[in-house]
């Protein structure tokens, strides 16, 4: 798997801190914080059910300003490292702004997302309560973040993945997607996750769970086996009865395989389906959320009728102003105190707000000022409604936030007048806001385009693979960060046996296949954060950083076996198709990249002299 640099660096300046919290956790952590003695169990649990907000804070526990220490994969793990105080503040930060967004990628549906991801997660934990691999506390937040990828791309380019979605749908989304970003939402999930520090089972785990067959017994392998099984038990969870029965063979057969009889399986989803009942009413997430995609508005389009929230203690006044805002085609909604009024733009998010300044337990001058200090508050129209004009009491108003006032009791006709006064402000904005969202769309698929010529200069056009050039680069930067981190970097150097006989007996069609064939059995051999790449010809580079030199052995060792046991079927070889290959470390070639690959070459050539179908360290 690889990226290219633009894309990476986007990544990672960009995609850890803008991906969005759910608005329901984003509003109930505003909440819970705001109350006395909160259990640290209680926030913990409010923060797992959240992709976004579990990955940061991940992504800030395993961060190297925290010490050295086991890579964090739970949120309770995080809270025993840093401490309540710190998670409940981090938390509430970064969900306080999150919960203002718009979703700005319209044909992504954040609420089936968000469900799916929670459905799974509870999935996961289940099975691994039952049959222990990883701990089910870890196991749960694997299941929240494994399908982060497409998350993140509805975050960094919400206009172009819009158009992205609407083309496509099933497995051609990825294709679709390479097509579009030079990635896809999965390589994307293994780069976030493996930037906020989860561990290699982890990663491979994920990365095995796509896979049809998974015949070995290994951890990650059988943990892969359960990511798959939770991920199917969500689908089944969420899906009508006829789908159900259609289903469920192919469900117990799974199970079977993780070890679960059909009694078992019932079992389980009996649990997983009440656990996530539980959280569901706790978050107010429906269970099969798939709103259909709208498509954007333009600058031209935007809907001028507003949505005003009225806070007011008098049911009178409420009823009264309501009735006529109605009448002008607004949508009004009504709170009866600054609180609660409060909870409801957090959740809402409405266009004006209309508070009476004399209130309890918390008044319109406390109101104003609570949403001033929000990042959505600095786009509300707040329009006061006081007795007085005195004109300390006012200065102090338009101190705290005030855009207008009106005295009580309110003229309607007064009102209204300064109501449409903040409509023209309103509208500007909203217009403003679909031009940006027109530019930024223009300059995504610019962007796009650019990716995807650098990617076609470093891509090689038969394997897919990283070309010479990509693997040169990229060798520089990993020796770097090697030396500046003082981590070990392995390569290997990668020959195919007897490759030109192919060619001269088969023909160079048959050839091709051959080199296809083992680049992706060298693809699925090598760890996620290994990068394959073609040189030319039969010769293949494997970069393998903070990997020291026995560890590369054995990784070596196991590709050199993978391309032995796996021929390809379509071919008729004179001779099995096998590979030589040398290894060579950071501390056998101390002066820089180029004497790291001639070290691999002199082990390399070693093989050939010994009869080639072998593995030797330099």
């Amino acid at each position: 798997m690889y990226i290219d640099f633009d894309m990476q660096t986007m990544h990672n300046l960009t995609l850890c801190d803008s991906l969005p919290t759910a608005p329901q956790t984003a509003a109930a952590i505003q909440s819970l914080a705001q109350r006395e003695n909160v259990e640290g169990e209680a926030l913990v649990q409010l923060i797992q059910t959240d992709p976004a907000l579990t990955g940061r804070i991940l992504h800030f526990a395993n961060a190297p300003a925290q010490g050295a220490h086991r890579p964090v994969a739970s949120i309770i793990d995080a809270m025993n490292l840093l401490g309540s105080r710190v998670i409940r503040q981090f938390a509430l930060s970064v969900s306080a702004a999150d919960c203002q967004r718009e979703n700005l990628c319209d044909a992504f549906g954040y609420a089936a997302y968000w469900s799916n991801a929670l459905s799974r997660a509870v999935a996961l934990q289940v099975i691994a309560t039952q049959n222990p691999i990883v701990a089910p506390k870890e196991a749960f937040t694997l299941g929240l973040l494994a399908d982060v990828g497409r998350l993140a791309l509805a975050t960094a380019r919400p206009a172009e993945y819009s158009e992205c979605l609407r083309q496509a749908n099933g497995n051609v989304l990825i294709a679709a997607e390479r097509e579009r970003f030079s990635t896809d939402h999965d390589e994307l999930t293994a780069i976030l996750l493996a930037d906020w520090g989860f561990p290699p089972i982890f990663l491979d785990a994920l990365r095995f769970s796509r896979q049809t067959n998974l015949p070995g017994d290994s951890r990650t392998e059988r943990f892969a086996r359960q990511l798959a099984l939770a991920q199917k038990i969500a689908h089944y969870c969420k899906s009508d009865e006829a789908q159900r029965i259609a289903q469920l063979p192919a469900l117990q057969s799974d199970a079977r395989k993780c070890g679960l009889d059909d009694a078992g399986l019932t079992g389980l989803i009996n649990r997983k389906e009440a656990d996530w009942l539980e959280w569901s009413k706790l978050l107010g997430v429906p269970s099969d959320a798939s709103p259909e995609a709208q498509p954007p508005a333009s600058a031209e389009q935007v809907d001028l009728r507003l949505d005003v929230l009225l806070v007011d203690d008098d049911p009178i006044m409420l009823a009264r102003l309501s009735k006529q805002l109605e009448a002008e085609g607004h949508h009004v909604a009504s709170c009866r105190n600054g609180k609660a009024g409060l909870s409801y733009v957090l959740e809402h998010q409405p266009d004006m707000v209309i508070t009476d300044w004399h209130m309890k337990p918390m008044n319109g001058l406390e109101l104003c000022k609570e949403l001033r200090a929000s990042a959505l508050g600095s786009e509300l129209y707040i329009v006061m409604l006081t007795s007085t004009e005195n004109e300390d009491a006012l200065v102090e108003a338009f101190s705290a936030g005030i855009d207008d006032y009106v005295t009580k009791p309110p003229s309607v006709r007064v009102l209204k007048a300064r109501i449409r006064a903040g409509q023209r402000i309103i509208t500007l904005h909203k217009k403003l806001a679909c031009e940006r969202k027109e530019i930024e769309r223009y300059s995504s698929e610019l962007a796009a385009a650019n990716r995807r010529l650098k990617l076609m200069a470093h891509t090689d056009q038969l394997t897919g693979l990283p070309n010479r050039r990509y693997a040169m680069d990229k060798l520089e930067q990993e020796w770097r960060d090697a030396r500046i981190l003082g981590r070990p970097l392995s390569i290997m150097v990668l020959d195919l046996d007897w490759f030109k006989t192919i060619n001269d007996t088969l023909g160079h069609d048959a050839g091709d296949q051959a080199l296809i064939h083992t680049a992706q059995t060298m693809r699925d051999a090598v760890r996620t954060s290994d990068i394959v790449c073609r040189m030319g010809g039969e010769e293949f580079l494997i970069i393998t950083p903070n990997t020291d030199g026995a560890a590369a052995l054995q990784t070596a060792e196991r590709i050199r076996a993978a391309i032995e046991q796996q021929q390809p079927k379509e071919l008729e070889l004179s001779r099995p198709l096998t590979a030589s290959i040398g290894i060579a470390d950071t501390l056998q070639a101390p002066s820089g990249p180029k004497e790291l690959i001639l070290k691999a070459d002199r082990a390399l050539y070693r093989v050939k002299q010994d009869g080639r179908n072998g593995v030797q360290r330099a």
